[in-house]
């Protein structure tokens, strides 16, 4: 997120672009969870753009920034972005099975990045930006695997899938400003040229039902 270059004509037609597209961020419920209620946890480079692709899926309830799968106990923003943490930017997703499956989710995260890019996500680059599905179960990592399966015999990518599948240990949440922040900085440079056109890309590829 901190280091990105852009040309002069990229940057104006990402703007025009913007400018003539109305773009509504999803926002989270922190209020209301359903009896139901299941978590699920997806790394994919950026969490500010992981949080609005999970939101914007009807039957999830919120998606909460932060950091895992590494060994810090206590980690926040500036110690993940040395990479001395192991933690990786990681979205926590609280979702309804009876609206949403496991399995949906697990397309969405494989659709909303590239899963083939080793330590890195477009110009995010280091191990706090790597692919990584985190599973709770046995049957949930069978579908991560089934999913990989599925698109390198599709031969989607060039290269090989290198998202790690690792079993779920502890979730730290990201400091109160990454939280909505889409939502509450749609002006920020990164927000403008980088998360939305991003979401905007994956809502008209991935079919599902929005929210």
């Amino acid at each position: 997120m901190k280091t990105f270059i852009f040309s002069v004509i990229s940057t104006i037609s990402m703007i025009a672009c913007a400018q003539n597209v109305d773009i509504r961020i999803p926002v989270g419920d922190k209020n209301n969870p359903s009896k139901n209620e299941a978590i699920a946890d997806f790394s994919e480079g950026c969490f500010w753009h992981a949080e609005i692709v999970f939101q914007s899926l009807v039957g999830v309830r919120d998606a909460v920034s932060g950091y895992a799968g590494g060994t810090d106990m206590h980690p926040d923003y500036e110690k993940v972005c040395s990479g001395k943490t192991g933690h990786a930017e990681t979205v926590q997703v609280y979702y309804d099975p009876s609206k949403i499956s496991y399995q949906t989710l697990v397309g969405a995260f494989f659709a909303s990045m590239d899963p083939t890019e080793l330590n890195r996500q477009g110009n995010d680059e280091g191990t706090q930006y790597r692919s990584i599905a985190f599973y709770r179960t046995p049957q949930e990592r069978e579908i991560i695997e089934q999913e990989i399966k599925k698109l390198s015999d599709a031969k989607k990518y060039s290269k090989k899938i290198v998202t790690e599948i690792v079993p779920f240990s502890k979730f730290f949440p990201a400091e109160d400003y990454h939280q909505e922040y889409v939502y509450h900085h749609p002006d920020n440079s990164y927000v403008a040229h980088v998360s939305i056109p991003d979401f905007l890309e994956f809502k008209r590829t991935f079919k599902a039902s929005y929210k």
